[in-house]
Parts: structure tokens; C-alpha cells; sequence
């Protein structure tokens, strides 16, 4: 027997952890490699605690290194989130509740994040986070969220909306949407806030159950998908029931151990020393939560590897909005250093990279025809200006006008049609307000029916074309509407 094979055989998972953690210097050959032909074996993780499967792997002859069937493929939201699990030290992760948000925390340069169930049902329902957002709600709002950023994004599953059968749906459906992580809590239904009155769990069989339907979801899907087994039994029973627990789902398959609402630092480092070669996930709840505020240097001494922020975001979402709305109220605008200038908006959202990459798409030449049996009757043609015509850089600018199709003076059956002179006169449409002050005078073609409810839509739903057939033949300008809107001002449309 190959004795890399052997050696790989009675390596566990967390061993497994440990040595990909502490990579050997490359003047120093791996234990696990084979010297003959530079290879090296990988235990693979191992969920479900069997025994590790074993592969054959060829490193660089100048420097180890593991490949994608041991560390995974970077594309992988999944596979990006085990690897700053796997990564030292404590990692912040603020929790999001839309795109937006989402993307700030990126831009912020945090590597992944949490959603928020309490900020995704203050922001999406405004209402509390007591149970009214549904598994839907919840799934498309993640959606939204994975697909605005690229960083892993750890998701709120809350209590997997029902028994195990839900939670595999549920599970299922979160890796759909893109999520790397899943946060699953043993609450019954409806569940809350982990920080507030009344909690309630499940028994301990069927908190376990959901943890290994989620397994078996994972599995079947054929994804990495990080599985965070929370407990909320700190609060609703004792805190020896949430070690307990912790324990059953480490055993069960669970990749993180989440134990929220730990009433003091003692009962952290309690906590931290259940399965140690498991990550533990923290949760400072800002503003005023049952578990105390700690610093990340803190929580890297007592053990833990995650570490969420569950209210920062929408609660200074909420208090800015709120002083936003007190300065309108009373007759100001915010004052400049309370938000972003209109230009770094833009920035944030994505305008300046939309504009470079539509340029990509701009077409250079080109030439629309209206359908003549349509009202739709007009072509978009190019057309340089004088400067080009003198040979000039086909670099300079374009001016684009929109030019009416000429219509036929006659119809299919050979018959004159009366409404093809339109297209040489023109609508002036005025509008005068109420006050007496001019709001608008402009001429159109008058054949462009369409743009005319543009440009002022209290004229959608008047027949202006059999306005125009009447008058169609009359030599010199005519009144066709005079009419006051419903805002008090007065319209008028001449045929000059």
C-alpha cells in the first residue's frame, strides 16, 4: 500500500483544515506528498463524518500548491466562503437587506456578508421580523442581493419555513439564488428576532432532523453550500441545552455553530470550546442585544471565526432617513455633508461603467423605417454636419434628427389621401398656466400623432387625427383644441 494513501486514511476533517491552514515552505517537502512523482494526496472534506476519499494530485516542482478539487473553484460562492473560513483570524461580515446595500458593503472591502431576516422584513414589509416574510419574499430578495455583488453572501434561512421537507426546499432554493452560506435556527413557527421576549425551539429530534435534511439538500443539489446551524435555546431553555444542541449539529454535518443571544463573554468562550475544530459564528447585535459588544481582536481571542452585525445598516439607514425628511419638513434640504453628491451617487450605482459600456454597443450607422400602414410613421437617420462632409476625422460629432417618412398621396384602392399634406404643416401646441404665465409653445410635425401625448399627455385619449382630417384641406392656420386641464391651465393646439 502506497503509505501517502495510508496516511490519508486516519486524517479527519479537522485535521484536514489544520494542514491546509499552515501550507509546508517550499524547501520543506509535504508529508503527504510522494517524492517520486511530485504528487500529493488531498483528503477531501467530509461532511458527513465517513471515511475521507482520497485523490491523486500533481503540484508545481517549484512550489506547493492545491488545485481546485481540494480548495475549490474561486468562482464558486460557496467554495470562496470555505476559504476565509478556513482563512486565520476573525471575519466581519455586516448584514445587507437589498442590492444596495449589499454593494456598499463590498465597496467597503469586506470579503462576504450576511442577510438580514429582522432588516430584509423592516426594508421589503415594513413590519417586524415576527414571522411575516415568506420563504419567497425571502428567496427573491436574496437574489437581487448575490446577483449585485461578488462576494459570497451568507443567507437567512430563518427556521427552513416548516418541517425537514421545507428546509430541503428551502435550502435548495437559497442555492438558486446564489447564496455561498445558509443560516438555519431551531425556532418553531412563527419565529422572531433571536433578541427579543418569548422564544420558543423545537425538540431536540427535530431541530436535528432539519440540520440533516439540509445536508441531504446539499447533497442532492450537488453544491458546497456552507450550512450555519443556529440555536436559539440559550434564551428559551438554558445554556447547557444550547451546548447540547451545538454538539448534535456539529455531528449532523453542520459546517458552523451559531449560538445566538449568549448572555456574557464567559458563556462565549463556553461555547467556543464545543467541537473547537468547528468555526463559530458570533452575532453583535448593536444597539442594545443580550450578548455583550465585542472588539473582532476579542473575538478572535475567545475562538470565534465569524462574526455578524446584524442592525448597522438599516439602522443608520433609518435615523438618516428620518433626518432627511425632518429637514424637508421643515422647508431645507440635507445639508451637503449628509449625503453623497449626485456624481458619487451615480458612481455607486454603476452609471459611469454603464455609459463606458454602452459605447461598446453604440451602433455607427444606421437607419430605422417606420411600417407605412402605421401611425408610427417616422425613420431615424445619421446625419453629419458640415465639418465631415469637408473631410474631416469620422471621429467628430454625429447629430441624429428624426425626419418623417413621407407618406404616398394616395391610397392602396388609388384614392387621394387627404391626411398625407399633414406631414408639410405643423402643430403648435401652447400651454398657458393658470397664473397667466406661458408654459409652453412648440411646433411639431403634424403627422408625429405619437410624440404630440408625450409632450403633453392630458391630449392622450383625443382623436387629434380626425382633428386633422377635418381640417386637412383648409388653406392657412386653424384652432383645433382650446381647453383648460384639470390643474387649471389651458391648452391649445393650432394646424399651421
Amino acid at each position: 500500500m502506497n503509505p501517502s494513501s495510508s496516511l490519508s486514511s486516519v486524517i479527519t476533517r479537522d485535521q484536514t483544515l489544520s494542514l491546509f491552514s499552515h501550507p509546508f515552505p517550499q524547501s520543506q517537502s509535504s508529508p503527504l506528498s510522494n517524492s517520486r512523482n511530485g504528487s500529493f494526496v488531498c483528503p477531501i472534506i467530509n461532511t458527513h463524518r465517513r471515511k475521507p476519499k482520497t485523490h491523486t494530485l500533481f503540484t508545481s516542482p517549484k512550489r506547493f500548491r492545491a488545485i481546485s478539487c481540494c480548495l475549490g473553484d474561486s468562482r464558486s460562492p460557496a467554495k470562496s466562503l470555505r476559504q476565509i473560513l478556513e482563512s486565520p483570524g476573525v471575519h466581519q461580515g455586516p448584514a445587507c437587506f437589498d442590492g444596495l446595500s449589499a454593494k456598499l458593503v463590498e465597496r467597503a472591502g469586506f470579503r462576504y456578508c450576511f442577510t438580514s431576516g429582522f432588516s430584509i422584513s423592516a426594508a421589503r414589509l415594513g413590519l417586524p421580523d415576527t414571522g411575516f416574510i415568506s420563504y419567497g419574499e425571502m428567496v427573491d430578495q436574496g437574489q437581487q442581493i448575490t446577483q449585485a455583488v461578488s462576494i459570497p453572501v451568507i443567507g437567512d434561512g430563518d427556521n427552513g419555513y416548516g418541517n425537514a421537507m421545507n428546509v430541503k426546499r428551502t435550502v435548495k432554493g437559497y442555492i438558486r439564488a446564489g447564496f455561498a452560506g445558509i443560516i438555519l435556527e431551531d425556532q418553531v413557527s412563527p419565529k422572531a428576532c433571536g433578541h427579543t421576549q418569548g422564544r420558543k425551539v423545537v425538540s431536540r429530534e427535530e431541530a436535528i432532523m432539519r440540520i440533516k435534511a439540509a445536508v441531504d439538500a446539499r447533497k442532492e443539489s450537488g453544491s458546497d453550500i456552507v450550512i450555519v446551524a443556529r440555536t436559539d435555546s440559550r434564551q428559551a431553555l438554558s445554556l447547557e441545552e444550547s451546548l447540547w444542541r451545538s454538539r448534535a449539529f456539529s455531528d449532523a454535518g453542520a459546517d458552523v455553530l451559531f449560538i445566538d443571544a449568549l448572555a456574557s463573554k464567559e458563556e462565549m468562550k463556553t461555547f467556543c470550546e464545543v467541537s473547537p475544530l468547528v468555526p463559530k459564528m458570533g452575532n453583535m447585535l448593536e444597539g442594545g442585544g443580550k450578548t455583550p459588544i465585542l472588539t473582532p481582536l476579542e473575538l478572535e481571542e475567545i475562538g470565534y471565526k465569524l462574526v455578524a452585525y446584524p442592525l448597522s445598516l438599516i439602522g443608520v439607514s433609518i435615523q438618516a432617513m428620518q433626518d432627511s425628511l425632518n429637514a424637508l419638513k421643515g422647508g431645507r434640504i440635507p445639508p451637503p455633508g449628509s449625503m453623497p453628491s449626485f456624481e458619487e451617487i451615480k458612481e455607486i450605482l454603476g452609471f459611469n461603467k454603464y455609459y463606458e459600456e454602452e459605447k461598446i454597443y453604440a451602433a455607427s450607422n444606421y437607419r430605422l423605417y417606420g411600417d407605412r400602414v402605421s401611425s408610427n410613421a417616422y425613420s431615424i437617420e445619421r446625419v453629419r454636419d458640415e465639418s465631415e462632409q469637408r473631410g474631416q476625422s469620422p471621429q467628430d460629432p454625429v447629430v441624429e434628427v428624426i425626419t418623417p417618412d413621407v407618406y404616398s398621396n394616395y391610397r392602396a384602392d388609388g384614392s387621394r389621401d387627404p391626411f398625407a399634406r399633414i406631414w408639410s404643416r405643423s402643430l403648435r401646441i401652447k400651454i398657458t398656466g393658470r397664473d397667466g404665465i406661458e408654459r409652453l409653445d412648440v411646433r411639431v410635425p403634424a403627422g408625429f400623432l405619437e410624440g404630440i401625448t408625450n409632450i403633453v399627455p392630458a391630449l392622450g385619449g383625443i382623436n387629434i387625427k380626425e382633428l386633422l382630417d377635418d381640417a386637412a384641406e383648409e388653406v392657412g392656420g386653424k384652432l383645433l383644441l382650446d381647453f383648460n386641464d384639470t390643474m387649471g391651465d389651458r391648452i391649445q393646439v393650432f394646424l399651421e
